[in-house]
């Protein structure tokens, strides 16, 4: 059998496109993140804490907060729905809910303090301690404040419950897809509301839309087969089935569902990142 050689010049061409790829595409928003990252931290506590300095109960809500929302759903679908699962206690299907409201609480607080945020700090547009495609990215990380707290709640309750196994640490490989999700639309939602600011007021209405259509307190298997398809072109319910997955079925998503996941996630970050630069270059013209 005759042995194909490839030619060593088409070998140095391919290598050299997969280094510019690498170099120039998929490094760059990762390498600002990293470069800043002490700055980020200490802008996004600093911002935390003024966001319930003024409140009685302070960072309680952090917990009050998630814990109302689910508190709101449990009622909704056991006593009102009335759904059950046979193979599933009440308590059972309670953590299920809270597996799926925790990324949507995490991805809709980000996207809501993301979207306002180059507008709200215009003054930032020319400071180059602190770049201006870094303010969206503050924004998402605050917006993870509430997700860490409720985290720890539903780990103390899968640890009463016996839920919790050797797949569970994997939740924090989802949690990075969730941050680069919802960086990568940010930076996009954030640019765009710069030019045109009905942006601001239509993503609280996507939001709305996104809780409905999140499988948050219920199964594939209980969509009809004839729409689950609008169910699978929603984000979210790759990241919320393998939140699921890890965290209260012991089990690892499936190869498609995973796939999506860090295709979609990784994708949307770095062209969030290109557009919202492409897009700062006017940006002092219309704020």
């Amino acid at each position: 059998m005759e042995i194909i050689q490839v030619p060593k010049n088409l070998l140095h061409k391919i290598k050299k496109s997969f280094q510019s790829l690498w170099l120039d595409i998929i490094l760059p928003p990762f390498l600002i993140i990293c470069r800043h990252r002490s700055l980020l931290c200490q802008t996004t506590l600093n911002e935390v804490r003024a966001r319930y300095a003024g409140s009685a109960l302070g960072f309680l809500w952090l917990i009050i907060y998630p814990l109302l929302f689910l508190l709101t759903y449990a009622i909704v679908y056991l006593f009102i729905f009335k759904i059950r699962f046979p193979e599933l206690s009440s308590y059972e299907y309670v953590a299920i809910i809270f597996c799926g409201l925790i990324p949507f609480l995490g991805f809709s607080e980000g996207l809501s303090l993301g979207v306002v945020s180059v507008v709200a700090n215009s003054n930032l547009i020319k400071n180059t301690l602190f770049p201006i495609e870094l303010v969206p990215v503050k924004s998402v990380f605050v917006g993870q404040a509430t997700q860490i707290a409720a985290t720890g709640i539903l780990v103390i309750i899968l640890g009463f419950l016996g839920k919790l196994s050797f797949y569970s640490p994997l939740f924090l490989v989802v949690w990075i897809c969730q941050i680069l999700l919802t960086q990568g639309l940010v930076w996009i939602l954030s640019s765009l509301n710069v030019y045109l600011r009905d942006i601001q007021n239509i993503v609280p209405i996507a939001i709305m839309l996104l809780m409905m259509l999140s499988p948050i307190a219920y199964t594939e298997s209980m969509v009809p087969e004839n729409i689950r398809l609008f169910l699978s072109l929603n984000p979210l319910y790759y990241l919320i089935i393998s939140y699921r997955s890890v965290l209260m079925l012991a089990s690892l998503p499936s190869l498609q569902v995973t796939l999506t996941m860090f295709t979609v996630s990784i994708f949307l970050f770095i062209i969030g990142f290109f557009f919202f630069l492409r897009m700062k270059q006017l940006f002092s013209d219309h704020i």
